[in-house]
């Protein structure tokens, strides 16, 4: 028990693995700023029609506005990996190929951002597939990485080193769309025609940047890292109810990871639809939103330390009470705001609150878990993750369809933050880490 819990010696060859663990995090996270929240949502609303999409099924004609379409695409795209992912996971486990699927998934992925490049007015049915393609393989991508983090890192220092992932991926995050930003900003002066073409470019070299940046974590990164001990993937559709059962033994554990599910599904959703939002409700010109969501990268890092230190003062679950009060009145706001100025003092708001939000609830999990069933814990939380990030996405579509009104559809997630509140204070997480305790 105590050796689980000790510091590793820092040797050169695991110095080189934590570096190329955490450049990947550095390297896709390019991919969540510029292609999943920032750029790509604004430009896909340029290309559809003003009076929406239109669908011909037999002899009914639908029409679907761009805000809905892209809930419809991020939602789909996570169906498909809850369905492929624990099936992949217990396949790479198998064969020991975890390594390879992550390079597989990042080629895939880099290149249908890529892509994106070689579209134009009227593409945007090609634009939903490449995007549809490209989150399917960064967010599965994202299981096989996550997958080493128990095998590289004691229990004492895997929250170190996951922080330290989270802090590159907001560094190169953020510096990936500052140079989208000023190429759309000083087109003219780098000498293209519009920002059209500069957005375009933008889609290019972040799907470069995604490659390139993850060289080093495919030379560094072993597979004979991940032992036979180590197995954080739920082995297909009945290792995951197996895993599930052993959660419900912890009582604590299991009303936390519901309620973290909730809150969690609503904060990924505001941050995938707040920029077409922005551009289609609002009418916010692009260079203002890819401000916003620049200030928003460089606030997040800063905020998720001052929460972290009211985590220690007041107890995590104040902290994350306090983040989530701050999301429901984001969202009531969302639907009322007019002005760009509301956009970037939400913006604001959501940054000091993102980071903490997330990384105290990864570390309240994990102080609740068993230190001996802790990675393959960890594997049903991130699969249970993406699961749950479904149906966000899906309702803001479903409303914002039937409506036409983005405003009511925003204002509506303000639910999962409220039943996410309700859940955590059935949590006693005293009682559930001494629980956790006991059975290790």
């Amino acid at each position: 028990m105590k050796k689980s819990l000790s510091f590793l010696p820092i040797t050169a060859s695991r110095r080189k693995a934590w570096f190329g663990w955490c450049l990947y995090d550095w390297a896709n996270s390019a991919f969540a700023t510029v292609i999943l929240s920032a750029l790509l949502p604004v430009y896909f609303a340029s290309l559809v029609p003003a009076e929406g999409a239109r669908f011909n099924f037999l002899h009914y004609t639908h029409t679907t506005p761009a805000t809905a379409l892209w809930g419809y695409a991020i939602a789909f795209s996570m169906l498909i990996v809850v369905l492929l992912a624990p099936y992949l996971g217990a396949w790479g486990d198998a064969r020991r190929t975890r390594k390879k699927l992550l390079i597989l998934f990042c080629l895939t992925g880099s290149v249908t951002t890529s892509l994106l490049f070689f579209t134009g007015p009227g593409d945007y049915q090609l634009v939903l597939v490449l995007f549809i393609i490209a989150n399917i393989s960064f967010a599965t991508g994202n299981i096989f990485y996550n997958s080493f983090l128990p095998a590289l890192a004691t229990p004492a220092e895997i929250d170190t080193l996951s922080s330290r992932g989270f802090a590159y991926g907001y560094i190169g995050g953020g510096l990936m769309l500052l140079g989208v930003f000023l190429l759309i900003r000083f087109h003219l002066w780098f000498g293209l025609e519009d920002a059209a073409t500069a957005s375009r470019i933008g889609f290019f070299g972040t799907g470069v940047w995604w490659l390139l940046f993850a060289l080093p974590t495919f030379k560094y990164l072993k597979e004979e890292t991940i032992t036979d001990a180590i197995q954080p993937l739920p082995s297909g559709l009945k290792g995951y109810l197996s895993t599930y059962s052993e959660i419900r033994k912890y009582p604590d554990l299991l009303r936390f990871l519901i309620a973290f599910l909730f809150y969690n599904d609503g904060i990924q959703t505001i941050i995938a639809v707040a920029a077409i939002f922005a551009a289609s409700e609002l009418q916010i010109s692009q260079e203002a939103i890819l401000g916003c969501f620049l200030m928003i990268q460089f606030v997040a890092m800063p905020g998720a330390l001052m929460f972290g230190k009211v985590a220690q003062r007041y107890g995590a679950k104040l902290a994350i009470h306090i983040t989530l009060s701050l999301f429901i009145v984001i969202t009531l706001y969302a639907g009322m705001m007019n002005s760009a100025l509301d956009f970037w003092l939400l913006g604001f708001v959501v940054a000091l609150i993102l980071g903490g939000s997330q990384a105290i609830s990864r570390s309240l999990f994990a102080s609740m878990l068993p230190v001996e069933k802790s990675a393959e814990f960890f594997g049903f939380y991130a699969v249970s993750g993406k699961f749950a990030s479904i149906f966000g996405p899906l309702l803001f579509a479903l409303i914002t369809d039937l409506t036409r009104s983005a405003r009511l559809s925003i204002s509506v997630l303000t639910l999962f933050f409220i039943v996410g509140m309700l859940l955590l204070r059935t949590v006693n997480v005293k009682r559930g880490r001494l629980l956790a305790v006991n059975r290790s």
